[in-house]
């Protein structure tokens, strides 16, 4: 079966929710990918900012291939040993006091915004309380994820959402103090917007909405999914700026691959929100998943990841810069590490089609924005390789 045979065999198995890029990919090494034909493409997009640690690495796969032949799934009706270490280098890492495991970002998210509601109803024994999001903003796709998504074109054909959710904007602390009442039990934010742009929240900003949440009595909860996991240079975004939230969720890169998300919180939001049967997973933080995400951070750490991001990152961003200086039709350059974008004047899927047809695997974030998100193990080779493809599909579009 050919390539193209399979895709329209597979649209029709297979629930059209993904407008697809007409590639099937087989295997990866490295910052490559390999479709069936044996196409070989350098991939910029990281499965969604998933492949951290690149494709085939033999100290990861291996760790994986072991557990299986151990045990991969038990339920939460009884400890593991995977689930322990993962947690224990979790803790470490974040600063967070307590984990619980989720199969996906969105998983986490649900949790997150279930904590802080029984953390604010223990507290008053009202069910009425409001949470403050971000416009632009994008946490999910269930439906607590959807209703704290600031883009109503996620939202509108799946409402009513779940209620007393309030939008202000991004880096406005004006716009988030003026929407604060009495019912306010959480705040929550990308500390880098992803999907809604590569938007970095300011210092200034960040600072000010835990001081916020600290002066009413509000938690902070800071969605690091994607912006986590030594995509800016840190472990956590937030931790560029020194502000520790109450509750953060993580995922993607988290299992590199396996799917495992987490929600973390402080030990005083743990003990006052959250107990036995208030939420609960079966598949979260099964022996599999946790291995593949202890693996991972001892990898991080044994690989010295976030000090190679912090070396390569820059040059990214001077280039991208550049690359931005030479054509009028890119108007700014966003993001923070391995976490970047470029605003074009015009939609970019055109552009990005183009790269594909190149060996160039990039992803937009909205209809003008490319983003660039690869594997943290990139190099400096590889963005100057990334770079040449990119030029030669941007220009053609100038002459359109």
């Amino acid at each position: 079966m050919s390539m193209q045979e399979a895709m329209e065999e597979a649209e029709q198995y297979l629930l059209h929710t993904y407008n697809r890029y007409p590639i099937m990919i087989e295997k990866g090494k490295g910052v490559y990918l390999y479709d069936t034909d044996g196409i070989k493409y350098l991939d910029f997009v990281a499965g969604i900012a998933v492949f951290a640690l690149g494709y085939g690495n033999k100290a990861y796969n291996d760790a994986l291939k072991a557990q299986i032949d151990k045990v991969i799934h038990t339920s939460n009706y009884y400890y593991n040993m995977p689930a322990l270490e993962a947690a224990k280098k979790l803790r470490e890492i974040s600063g967070m006091d307590r984990v619980f495991f989720t199969n996906s970002g969105a998983e986490a998210i649900e949790g997150a915004i279930k904590a802080a509601r029984k953390y604010a109803y223990l507290k008053d024994g009202t069910t009425d309380h409001e949470i403050i999001a971000m416009n632009h903003s994008f946490h999910g796709r269930t439906f607590g994820a959807l209703s704290v998504t600031g883009n109503p074109k996620y939202r509108e054909p799946f409402e009513p959402m779940i209620g007393n959710i309030k939008f202000a904007q991004m880096n406005d602390l004006d716009s988030v103090e003026k929407l604060i009442s009495g019912k306010t039990c959480a705040i929550i934010l990308e500390t880098v917007q992803g999907e809604g742009g590569l938007v970095p929240a300011t210092e200034e900003f960040l600072k000010g909405v835990k001081a916020l949440c600290e002066k009413n009595h509000i938690l902070l909860i800071l969605d690091e999914i994607q912006c986590g996991m030594g995509r800016t240079g840190y472990m956590f975004a937030w931790q560029r700026y020194g502000v520790k939230p109450d509750i953060m969720t993580t995922a993607k890169a988290l299992g590199c691959g396996v799917p495992v998300g987490a929600f973390l919180m402080t030990e005083q939001v743990a003990c006052n929100s959250l107990g036995a049967g208030d939420h609960g997973t079966t598949y979260g933080g099964n022996p599999l998943a946790c291995a593949a995400v202890e693996k991972v951070l001892a990898l991080f750490e044994e690989n010295h990841i976030i000090e190679h991001v912090r070396q390569v990152a820059p040059y990214l961003e001077q280039q991208l810069e550049a690359l931005k200086d030479r054509y009028d039709c890119i108007t700014e350059r966003r993001g923070m590490g391995l976490m970047q974008g470029l605003v074009f004047d015009c939609p970019v899927r055109d552009i990005i089609e183009r790269a594909l047809e190149n060996g160039l695997l990039l992803i937009n974030a909205g209809p003008n924005i490319i983003r660039f998100v690869p594997p943290l193990i990139i190099s400096k080779e590889n963005i100057d390789e990334m770079l040449e493809i990119l030029e030669s599909c941007i220009e053609p579009s100038q002459m359109e």
